[in-house]
């Protein structure tokens, strides 16, 4: 399976709708829910442009496309979707999807694989919605998530290149403890490991 990496843009609404969305939006107006087996096609390709916009611009078209090719392909993404330790969440705003989730329980991480641990594996919102707390509320579902479970800390492996991710997390109080190669192509980039406790 493609490794995650956590991204922080994209935008998939017209100009006239972002612009109205910037002043109406409320926050009672989101609503977050597990995602059904008949919008994995249509969260595919906001997925896909979420990614591009967040990555494209700073990787080769050849390595972007190999990327896309193997880890947003429908039959990928239904197989993701039908594993028993993966869940995915979409974020929607008057029935329209402006986000998503994926975690990730031991065995379908990515990464450390510990039984203790959520995998934040994706969490993107649209550009129009970002500073409206889209984000922070999907994060919010991954931590009820993990402690509905009874783990003990959330971890997300995020690209040294993408220093406003990087922020967020450390505002909404993640650490850095380490990192990991994520393969991209014919490139090996280097992913910093971020962990929020959720017991102390």
């Amino acid at each position: 399976m493609p490794a995650g990496r956590i991204g922080w843009i994209g935008n998939g609404l017209a100009k006239e709708e972002t612009l109205l969305i910037l002043y109406t939006m409320h926050l009672d107006q989101l609503k977050i829910s597990p995602l059904g087996i008949t919008e994995i096609e249509s969260l595919r390709p906001l997925a896909i442009k979420y990614f591009l916009d967040s990555y494209a611009h700073l990787n080769t078209r050849e390595n972007m496309q190999d990327y896309l090719d193997k880890a947003f392909s429908l039959a990928q993404l239904s197989a993701e979707f039908q594993n028993p330790n993966s869940q995915f969440y979409t974020a929607k705003y008057k029935q329209q999807i402006i986000g998503y989730l994926k975690v990730n329980f031991a065995a379908a991480q990515t990464d450390l694989n510990e039984e203790t641990s959520l995998e934040v594996e994706r969490i993107y919102v649209a550009a129009a919605f970002q500073g409206k707390k889209v984000g922070k509320a999907l994060m919010n579902k991954a931590k009820e998530i993990a402690l509905d479970s009874d783990l003990d800390y959330l971890w997300l492996g995020v690209w040294q290149k993408n220093p406003s991710a990087i922020a967020f997390y450390e505002k909404i109080g993640f650490v850095a403890f380490g990192t990991h190669t994520f393969v991209f192509g014919d490139e090996a980039q280097t992913d910093s490991l971020m962990k929020y406790i959720l017991k102390k």
